[in-house]
């Protein structure tokens, strides 16, 4: 280390002084044997630093000078803390500057994300008087006795740009999760007779016994929703989606007779979808709603045959009062 060379150097430049004058009160000095010594040359031994020195007209002994131990070792000990002092004031600079480096850099992407979140929102907010003219105009044509086929078709497709649009409501603003009492079979009743309207292809079920739950109602409610649209879209024709609460496991289950999923593990992940359709964030925001209401979510899916998902509800079981 370079401050230990230096220092090791003055000491040598001083016992070398001081091998002329003898007067040196922080080295000590001995007469040795002359041979086989090394002359001239710092030695360090035991954590002792010394040297050897011709006496003049005396081929016998040698002048050692030596620095103490105790000294030489807080020679060290101070040379760690000042190093170590150095190295955190470097790193400390380092931080910062990668700080203001990294809030300099990501400043205009913060800006566009922010304008991004703003814009969707406003798209959001429009999105309401379209869908309701819709809705109305649809109302009307079924009152007039048009095409009931195509009707049913018009509102599935303004149902879906609204479910998106519910996701997306979700994805940006999140849900205060405040708690409320949740009968969790009228609940899935509900929504399942929602489905039942838009999927009238699909056979669905209810089995099990009802049970309390202690949870945001929005947030169940969008998660039921985005499983059971995900079941019914992805379906087959006169396929099923069989819905299962079960009040011993605390457990609520939804299997369907769908296309299956490749990847389980990655249908969480935002923006992830293995068909065209869709935006790959509805499972997303499944997965987020349940992280946050402390339901532990599982997927078992094969290929061909359909996928069940195993919600464990535990966490958010109303308890009884005593």
């Amino acid at each position: 280390m370079k401050l230990t060379h230096e220092f090791q150097e003055k000491v040598y430049t001083e016992m070398q002084l001081c091998s002329y004058t003898l007067k040196c009160e922080e080295y000590l000095f001995d007469f040795v044997e002359l041979e086989p010594i090394k002359l001239y040359h710092l030695m360090e031994e035991q954590g002792e630093l010394f040297a050897y020195f011709s006496i003049p007209k005396n081929e016998k002994y040698a002048l050692k000078f030596s620095l103490e131990r105790e000294k030489y070792q807080k020679f060290l000990q101070d040379m760690k803390v000042t190093v170590l002092k150095q190295y955190l004031l470097a790193l400390v600079a380092l931080l910062v500057l990668s700080l203001l480096f990294s809030l300099y850099a990501l400043r205009p992407l913060r800006n566009a994300l922010h304008l991004t979140e703003e814009f969707s929102r406003d798209i959001l907010h429009d999105l309401g008087t379209p869908l309701a003219v819709l809705r109305l105009n649809v109302s009307l044509l079924h009152v007039m006795n048009g095409d009931e086929k195509k009707i049913k078709r018009i509102s599935q497709g303004i149902d879906t740009i609204a479910s998106l649009g519910d996701n997306l409501r979700s994805y940006l603003e999140g849900h205060a999760y405040q708690k409320e009492e949740i009968d969790l079979l009228k609940l899935l009743k509900e929504r399942i007779l929602l489905f039942e309207k838009l999927y009238p292809n699909i056979v669905f079920s209810l089995e099990g016994t009802t049970f309390l739950l202690e949870a945001n109602n929005d947030a169940m409610v969008r998660i039921v929703d985005n499983i059971l649209s995900n079941a019914a879209k992805y379906n087959k024709i006169d396929g099923f989606v069989k819905v299962q609460s079960d009040a011993k496991s605390k457990t609520l289950k939804i299997q369907d007779s769908g296309k299956g999923i490749k990847n389980p593990k990655m249908v969480f992940e935002r923006f992830y979808k293995e068909q065209d359709r869709g935006m790959g964030i509805g499972l997303h925001i499944v997965k987020k709603f349940c992280d946050a209401l402390k339901i532990t979510i599982k997927l078992e899916s094969e290929i061909l045959k359909g996928s069940v998902f195993t919600l464990d509800l535990k966490n958010i079981i109303r308890k009884q009062n005593a």
